[in-house]
């Protein structure tokens, strides 16, 4: 099973928001994956299969070696089911 790792700068509120959003996109594609949050310094350590954020945050990960999904708009359904749908 993936495990998919929602991030933000703080860890607490838009990440949490971003979780319940990839699990209802992931319940719409009929797809399962652990899915947590975290803050950004926390992320660095944590392992995951993916890392999905906002650009501006998520980005900071971007070492070469974590797979990066950058969201435009957190909010958006469509976009996290589009931007998961070929990682899955």
């Amino acid at each position: 099973m993936k495990k998919i790792m929602v991030v933000c700068g703080n860890g607490l509120g838009s990440s949490f928001i971003m979780e319940m959003n990839v699990k209802k996109a992931l319940t719409e594609m009929g797809k399962t994956a652990e899915v947590d949050h975290t803050d950004l310094t926390s992320a660095k350590t944590v392992q995951a299969d993916i890392f999905l954020g906002a650009a501006d945050i998520v980005g900071q990960l971007d070492d070469g070696s974590r797979l990066i999904v950058t969201l435009e708009n957190m909010m958006s359904i469509p976009e996290i089911t589009s931007k998961l749908a070929n990682h899955l």
